[in-house]
């Protein structure tokens, strides 16, 4: 029987690279050397690892051969093999400059490698390590990543962990000014289809106040505008609806909310307002609710009236906090979970 001889450091570094090597075929030969040398056998290495006990037998040949080196290597005949290659240069690479096409993504591989590859290799390539096309979002370029990492980990999250105790209750307040527009999307259909735009551009206000433990939604709606009297409007309904715990709300810096006013009507209401960092929409919650508006109810839509506009936007409001299908369509979306976009930012 083919005995496997491999030194203690080999063992530790197979074991590092079995769950951390960013090629999972590679991962699968570590992981299988590291199990022969804890003592399994060939037959229970193959189950535990999903390959054929033949392919343990060749990587402890290839061990033998060339050792760690050897074995995260491929000897793959055509383009790809230059691909594989290289494939950790390439993938750190795209990771911090993300092309915008396959076209350049391929004038960068050849860059790289000195080799000239099809638009559809490159493409297929990129599939493998796990890319796809995403569109990009946007922050606003004022947003301090830090100020909202030092809110999220020492006031945001602390306030969530007593609310979901029963300490607390914590509300998450922002207003949603929807326009009659054509809402355009994405559909799986056989042509491009076209929604008609509505005639004039009436809107409707919403203010809400999102429970983070219930996702009960409570709300203030108007056609004018969204002011001070407004908020002061859903702190008072806030205050009546209270079950005799502390009241907290998160709101961002519009002005209206900053104001002395509102300040002194929230302290008499004995609700404590807590002002997110500026510029911090991602750390708002209700603002997955606006966007679940958006996408589920006026996305693709026409509305040939003001009136069935509004219906549907009332509708809405009504169905996140009494039917079942919505409440659970957005079950996973308001799971207070936050980015602060950091790691991710485009320089």
């Amino acid at each position: 029987m083919l005995t496997l001889n491999i030194s203690e450091a080999d063992i530790a570094s197979a074991n590092y690279e079995r769950i951390n090597h960013p090629v999972k075929a590679i991962r699968k030969r570590m992981d299988s050397i590291w199990l022969v040398s804890e003592g399994f056998s060939r037959q229970e290495v193959a189950r535990r690892s999903g390959i054929h006990r033949n392919s343990v037998k060749n990587y402890i040949k290839l061990y033998h051969k060339g050792g760690l080196e050897a074995l995260q290597s491929f000897e793959y005949k055509g383009t790809s093999s230059i691909l594989m290659r290289k494939r950790i240069t390439l993938e750190a690479y795209f990771r911090a400059n993300p092309p915008r096409t396959a076209k350049e993504a391929a004038a960068k591989v050849e860059a790289l490698t000195q080799t000239k590859l099809s638009i559809d290799e490159v493409r297929r390539f990129m599939h493998k390590i796990g890319m796809k096309p995403l569109k990009t979002g946007h922050i606003p370029a004022k947003a301090d990543s830090e100020k909202q990492q030092d809110f999220l980990d020492n006031r945001l999250l602390p306030l969530i962990e007593q609310a979901q105790k029963g300490e607390c209750q914590l509300f998450f307040m922002d207003a949603a000014h929807f326009v009659l527009l054509p809402f355009v999307g994405v559909l799986w259909c056989f042509a491009r289809m076209f929604v008609k735009a509505a005639a004039g551009r009436n809107r409707i206000n919403v203010l809400g106040a999102l429970d983070v433990v219930t996702c009960k939604l409570q709300t203030v709606v108007n056609t004018t505008y969204v002011n001070a009297n407004t908020i002061a409007e859903l702190l008072k309904k806030l205050a009546r609806s209270g079950k005799g715990l502390p009241i907290y709300v998160i709101l961002d810096n519009a002005r209206y909310q900053h104001c002395d006013f509102i300040k002194e009507l929230a302290t008499s209401l004995q609700i404590n307002l807590v002002f997110l960092p500026p510029y911090s929409p991602n750390l708002n919650l209700i603002e997955r609710v606006w966007r679940y508006i958006k996408k589920n109810v006026l996305c693709t839509r026409y509305f040939e009236c003001a009136t069935k506009f509004h219906n549907a936007i009332n509708q809405a409001l009504t169905d996140i906090n009494s039917n079942c299908n919505t409440r659970n369509d957005l079950k996973s979306l308001l799971n207070p979970k936050f980015q602060t976009f950091a790691q991710n930012l485009l320089q």
